[in-house]
């Protein structure tokens, strides 16, 4: 595994999504790259849990520390009171979210462990420090487990069996069909389910991204989400789309991100 195959993949969906969130296309066709590209609260927090894993921090901690460290990149409204109505790291609590925050930020635990026991146990740890909720935990749940399956080698059909047997959500739509009434949703119920049908339409990392912003709504989440499970699959990013989107990044990120891949490529 190189630069091209981890978490880069989850982040560049974000990044490129970014300019499509509150300017939603419904297209396929349109540019990966604008004036308004930039990483937003998906990217933060994926390095965040990241970076919890690598040096074996407490995650709720972790996160609470990046957030008010990057406390512009567009929090929802629960996950900003709980940043700043807290003034220290030493009794945070829970919410009950199930928002699709849980599962934006997961990418980084389908791709650490050596198990599905393990990456269903840490995704749940990762989710219910904010998003305690069983939905928050399950869109988590299900995200990194996609991940975890497609970077072991099995085939799109297994990983949609194992994702409607295991979490009960229903994959039996095309994008095509949604395209048109899709509107903005930050649930999990509402965004994971079409992150991973994207996905599983999808022909290349790119056209996964594509698909996942095509439909429209939290596009920068879906697509975070989408290209985690694409890059774990394909193994394979375009060099231009991990260029731009390193250039985006701050240099915490980077080191953040390249001492996974090492981990991950040694581990």
């Amino acid at each position: 595994m190189g630069l091209n195959n981890t978490l880069i993949g989850a982040i560049a969906g974000d990044v490129i999504g970014s300019a499509y969130e509150f300017n939603n296309v419904k297209t396929t066709n349109f540019p990966l790259w604008t004036e308004d590209t930039d990483y937003s609260d998906d990217t933060v927090l994926t390095v965040a849990i990241a970076d919890a894993i690598l040096n074996k921090k407490d995650f709720a901690k972790t996160v609470w520390q990046y957030g008010r460290n990057y406390e512009d990149a567009g929090y929802g409204g629960m996950f900003l009171q709980w940043l700043f109505n807290n003034e220290d790291d030493s009794n945070l609590q829970p919410y009950n979210s199930f928002g699709n925050g849980s599962a934006m930020r997961v990418s980084a635990v389908g791709f650490a462990y050596e198990t599905l026991e393990e990456v269903l146990e840490v995704a749940k740890q990762t989710a219910e420090i904010t998003h305690n909720h069983p939905e928050g935990i399950k869109g988590a749940q299900a995200t990194a487990s996609a991940i975890f399956l497609a970077k072991n080698g099995k085939s799109k059909q297994e990983i949609k069996e194992y994702i409607t047997q295991t979490f009960g959500y229903n994959l039996d739509f095309t994008l095509d069909e949604i395209r048109p009434s899709y509107r903005f949703y930050e649930t999990c119920q509402m965004t994971v389910p079409q992150a991973l049908v994207a996905f599983l339409e999808s022909t290349d990392y790119e056209s996964a991204i594509r698909l996942a912003i095509s439909i429209g709504g939290d596009s920068d989440t879906i697509a975070c989400m989408t290209g985690g499970i694409a890059a774990a699959y394909y193994k394979e990013i375009p060099q231009e789309i991990i260029d731009l989107v390193a250039s985006k990044l701050p240099v915490e990120f980077m080191e953040v991100i390249n001492e996974f891949e090492n981990k991950i490529i040694t581990h």
